[in-house]
């Protein structure tokens, strides 16, 4: 085992955080989160029931930046320890997707901001519509 140098340390640590955001938080895995959670298909919102067989430990551990951030970072450093260049290869994209993450909070213009805040709104709005239209299906 050796230690490697600042450089794929930092590269991993920031691909670290990118894989653990995209894990806890990304839209694009809500469906397996729920699944892996198993919460209840009416949930909504925070207050809606999430159901008998809600997994909160699991839930918590997630989101946890100290739990699932240390397994998810140890498993990124033993890849290194493993191959260095082709987990460096590996860390690139998720390295270049959280600088594009970072300039888009901090760089964005204020009236850019507004703008997406309003996606976000009919974003919801436009979610809020297909769920209705799925439970009148059901029903």
């Amino acid at each position: 085992m050796t230690l490697p140098s600042w450089y794929p340390i930092i590269l991993v640590g920031i691909a670290a955080w990118r894989t653990f955001q995209l894990l806890a938080y990304d839209d694009i895995l809500n469906r397996p989160r729920r699944w892996l959670l198993r919460l209840d298909p009416q949930w909504e919102e925070d207050g809606d029931p999430v159901g008998d067989q809600y997994r909160l430990k699991w839930a918590l551990f997630i989101t946890c930046p100290y739990c699932a951030g240390f397994w998810i970072s140890l498993g990124w450093f033993i890849a290194l320890q493993v191959d260095l260049y082709w987990t460096a290869i590996v860390a690139v994209p998720f390295v270049l997707n959280a600088f594009v993450i970072a300039g888009s909070k901090l760089l964005a213009k204020e009236e850019d901001k507004t703008a997406h805040q309003d996606e976000q709104e009919w974003r919801e709005e436009l979610v809020k519509a297909l769920r209705e239209v799925a439970r009148s299906q059901r029903k």
